[in-house]
């Protein structure tokens, strides 16, 4: 695996709801909205799984903003090891997922391809911290979201969707080739999966909070 890195050029943001009410034990509190909202992006290259990741966990219908790839991009996007794909996300995915104790996790996806990377600052505002998807066959492409949040100090962790076809390495080996510091957690997953992706979500939190001297209490 490559190890060589890109030069490219988001902060906790809680809103805290009212004080708990004396609503029956068995009240659901999504009804009433969550006490904690959360801001997660999910980023990395293209076809690496985000939308997949954000569909897989949302508890509402995710919002996306995909269209069909043309022949424009030819010679601008690369597609190599993704030729079958068809779409691209232009903006942005979004989707929801309530963990316990009334924290809510909003989750946008960022467009992987460079053309639309502008896009990154406005998504990255009040972000808690990030999940950098990557893929062990084109680990190249996530070089310029890991360069992105690390100049920005941005909690991240980096998830490793695990593609069938794709050859199987251990987190510290993919640590090394992508050349990140040892503090930053490493993870397998599969974004096909509601439990996997929840799986990330709650470690990027945690290490998020350990980063800010908070609470390391689990989801």
């Amino acid at each position: 695996m490559n190890s060589a890195r890109s030069d490219l050029p988001p902060q906790p943001d809680t809103l805290d709801a009212p004080e708990p009410s004396d609503a029956p034990a068995d009240h659901d509190e999504r009804l009433d909205g969550p006490r904690v909202a959360l801001k997660i992006l999910v980023a990395g290259g293209f076809g690496v799984g985000k939308t997949t990741l954000v569909g897989a966990v949302s508890e509402i219908r995710p919002l996306r903003t995909e269209e069909a790839l043309t022949d424009v991009g030819v010679g601008v996007d690369d597609l190599d090891g993704v030729a079958a794909k068809t779409t691209t996300t232009v903006a942005m995915d979004f989707g929801r997922i309530t963990l316990r104790d009334g924290v809510a996790i909003y989750l946008f996806g960022t467009p992987g391809q460079e053309r639309f990377w502008f896009m990154w600052n406005e998504l990255s505002r009040g972000a808690l911290g990030a999940v950098v998807l990557a893929d062990t066959r084109r680990l190249m492409a996530s070089f310029a979201s890991i360069d992105y949040f690390e100049q920005k100090g941005t909690p991240f962790v980096v998830a490793v969707n695990c593609f069938e076809d794709a050859e199987r390495y251990d987190p510290p080996e993919i640590r090394m080739a992508l050349d990140i510091d040892p503090h930053v957690p490493v993870l397998l997953c599969d974004a096909r999966h509601a439990l996997s992706a929840k799986q990330v979500l709650v470690s990027l939190v945690e290490h998020a909070l350990r980063l800010a001297g908070g609470s390391s209490r689990r989801l």
